[in-house]
């Protein structure tokens, strides 16, 4: 993507402008930010799709002042009449089963992968809302279908209320007001607080959102993945205590058992690469709810695209995809780049590549993660 070229998306900006002067910093409205823009999905796929299995879906209800949530599968007959008030229904990661959605999440990719998450698509009836709120992580807010209403402010007070079933702020303090309309977009940083009500019913909103680490989990995880890295040699290395003495408090934890462990894990980050490589490995590991139907076999690699359920990345020594990571260098490896980046490979790229790379990109079409198509 050329983030010098000025895209209506984001009211005029450049993506390097977007990230410098709004990106964890400010909110953007940009109205007709998709002009003319029409809903890929409809309401009832929509709703087919909040009834499956696998799909991660939420149902919201306020009677009288009282908050319920109710988590998926949704069948049809589960969900409230159109007409009644009040209501909403969230599907979680459409991209990952829609490919039109899919595609529109691709606008975003200003942003690196490795930060962007999935799509949520939210259908309201009139009134219906989720209860002013904050997210952790930054959000476009992209007006598909009917009219929200959206008050937004910067929040000091973060309680929550304790007697409902949603994280809803105790008090709730706006300072703008918006009214979006099909194609209108709502930009907003982490921490924003904001409150969304479907105005007039038949609301679809696309919430496209982005991924946000929390430290200790991901401390975990990477050190899960290191310990997995050489568990050959990690056996080798038993902890050994010739000169422990008796002890009179055989509670108490030695310092030499302390010594050890700050070792090992000294020793898990000085492997080379070993952390870039868990890294890499974790941000491109499938969703739980995803899987793929294994590809045909023996197919003529003319063209090749990925499956939209694939996460591939890269760093300076590796490619990554789905979980799994391989070293790369060279010409492979600008391709693989260039597959990462672009998503697909037309019949010039793939002349030029190794066999190696071939039986590679093969495996994975036979796998499912990657689809041969005709020029």
């Amino acid at each position: 993507m050329d983030t010098k070229q000025p895209l209506v998306l984001l009211a005029g900006l450049t993506p390097a402008q977007f990230m410098r002067q709004h990106w964890q910093k400010k909110p953007l409205l940009v109205r007709q930010a998709i002009p003319g823009f029409k809903a890929p999905l409809s309401r009832p796929e929509l709703f087919a799709l909040a009834a499956q299995e696998g799909v991660e879906s939420r149902l919201v209800q306020q009677t009288d002042g009282v908050w319920s949530l109710r988590h998926g599968p949704l069948p049809r007959r589960a969900l409230p009449p159109l007409q009644r008030p009040h209501w909403t229904v969230l599907v979680q990661g459409v991209d990952l089963h829609h490919e039109a959605v899919h595609a529109l999440m691709q606008q975003f990719r200003f942003v690196p992968d490795a930060r962007l998450d999935d799509l949520m698509i939210s259908y309201a009836s009139d009134g219906g809302g989720v209860g002013p709120h904050f997210d952790s992580y930054d959000v476009f807010l992209l007006q598909a279908q009917g009219r929200r209403r959206w008050r937004i402010g910067r929040q000091k007070n973060l309680t929550l209320r304790d007697d409902m079933p949603l994280k809803i702020l105790a008090q709730f303090e706006p300072e703008e007001e918006y009214v979006l309309e099909p194609g209108d977009m709502l930009y907003l940083p982490p921490g924003w607080a904001h409150d969304g009500i479907a105005e007039g019913g038949d609301c679809m909103t696309y919430s496209v959102g982005f991924r946000v680490p929390e430290r200790v989990n991901l401390a975990q995880e990477l050190l899960v993945r290191l310990a997995d890295e050489d568990e050959g040699e990690q056996d080798q290395l038993l902890y050994q205590d010739p000169k422990q003495p008796a002890v009179s408090h055989a509670a108490e934890i030695p310092t030499t058992l302390h010594d050890f462990a700050r070792k090992a894990l000294d020793w898990a980050l000085q492997q080379p690469q070993a952390l870039e490589r868990a890294l890499g490995e974790y941000l491109t590991e499938p969703k739980a709810n995803v899987w793929f139907e294994p590809g045909p076999e023996g197919v003529m690699l003319e063209q090749v695209v990925l499956d939209r359920r694939t996460r591939m990345m890269y760093d300076a020594e590796h490619i990554f995809i789905n979980g799994e990571s391989y070293r790369a260098a060279g010409e492979d490896a600008q391709l693989m780049r260039q597959l990462a980046n672009d998503r697909a490979l037309d019949g010039r790229a793939l002349a030029h590549a190794s066999d190696d790379a071939l039986e590679l990109l093969s495996s994975w079409c036979d796998a499912g993660w990657l689809h041969a198509q005709k020029p």
